[in-house]
Formats: C-alpha cells, structure tokens, sequence
C-alpha cells in the first residue's frame, strides 16, 4: 500500500469485483461518473498489453459540495477514483485514493471533516470486498 492510497487484495476475479465494487460505492453512497479501461484504451491506442485495469471516478454529491464550499478550487482532485485491477489468477487489487490527500494538498482545514467522512466510506466500500463471498 503507498502512503496515499487505502487499499484491498481479494480473492476474486477482476470482472466479479467490478460489479461488486459499483455495488459497494453505491452502499456508501458514491455514483460513478467515469469509467476508463484502461487495458482497452492502452491496446487501441498504442498497443501496449496490460493487466485488466478500470478506474472509476466516484463521486458522493453531498460529499462533493462540502468540499466544494470549503475550497473552490478541490475540483482539481474529484471525482475519488477507484482503480481496480487484475493481479494474478483470480486475485484483484482495489485501490482509492486516501481523502486525506485533499487536506495535506491544499492546506486547508476546513476540508478536515469531509474527507474524514470519505475515507471512512470508501475504506468501508472496500472492505466490504473481503467480506463478501468469493466466486464459486
């Protein structure tokens, strides 16, 4: 794990934690914005061959515009991305980027409490991924 990121490995292939994924940010009460495919687009683009690769933008709105308010300019840093990719076999690694960046990024203190409340979702989101069953 790096110093900004909050992140799991689980035992679970790469197209069952999408899913799973989309429904545990959703629990938590994140939309997905974007999508990119990140092998895809590699492939196509300069024919490079990756491991599976997405990364969601994930955005809470209630979230968002608290950050909004507090700093006008923390739209540099939304959405939240989410990156899910194949590992080995049937293991798949999520990562997101640890909130707590916003605050040590920017200065600003009044973005405290919001990502405290992010951190707090996502790191749930993930869990929740070690929790749930693996495939059959």
């Amino acid at each position: 794990m790096t110093p900004y990121s909050i992140a799991v490995t689980v035992d679970r292939p790469f197209d069952q934690v999408l899913g799973a994924i989309r429904d545990a940010l959703a629990a938590q009460g994140f939309g997905v914005l974007t999508e990119i495919d990140m092998q895809a687009t590699l492939k196509a683009k300069i024919g490079a061959d990756i491991a599976p690769q997405v990364i969601f933008g994930a955005c809470r709105p209630p979230l968002a515009e608290a950050a909004l308010r507090a700093e006008p300019s923390i739209g540099l840093l939304l959405p939240c991305n989410v990156v899910v990719r194949g590992v080995d076999g049937d293991r798949t690694r999520v990562e997101t980027i640890d909130p707590a960046i916003m605050v040590s990024v920017t200065g600003n203190p009044g973005l405290q409490a919001v990502a405290a409340e992010a951190r707090t979702r996502l790191t749930d989101a993930l869990r929740s991924l070690e929790t749930a069953a693996p495939a059959s």
